[in-house]
């Protein structure tokens, strides 16, 4: 396998689970392109942006995130292995769970669940309200 600039034993973590998952190199269709935005004339000039897809599945992965074509070698391979993996496993992604929290968190209330949250605050005002001590003008 190749060095990708990173620690052993993350590299030695991608391998092992490539394998488990049954994903070889010979699958792997890698090209690089030129990546976009921030990075001054290394990006502009050099094709650090990379971009690969397996063969077998046809998941398409693109990687920018680093000026670095070797570190996003790493890390599309990382990505890569973690989109098999659920559609292997079924598992929900981290990324698809904070999604959806924030979509829950921004869905607009009914109105029944508004006025019962209203009520709860207002609860909560009075007493509050109710805790201070006043002297009394004597």
């Amino acid at each position: 396998m190749v060095s990708f600039g990173v620690s052993a034993e993350k590299e030695k973590a991608l391998a092992e689970k490539m394998t488990a998952l049954g994903i070889r190199a010979a699958d792997l269709e890698e090209r690089f392109v030129r990546s976009q935005g921030k990075g001054g004339q290394n990006v502009n000039k050099t094709s650090t942006a990379v971009y690969l897809k397996h063969l077998p599945t046809g998941i398409e992965v693109k990687c920018q995130q680093e000026r670095s074509q070797v570190l996003n070698r790493f890390l599309a391979r990382r990505i890569l292995v973690d989109k098999i993996e659920r559609l292997v496993l079924g598992k929900r992604s981290a990324e698809q769970q904070r999604v959806e929290k924030i979509r829950r968190q921004k869905r607009k209330r009914s109105k029944r669940a508004k006025e019962k949250m209203l009520q709860a605050k207002h609860l909560q005002s009075t007493r509050k309200a109710q805790r201070s001590w006043r002297p009394d003008n004597e």
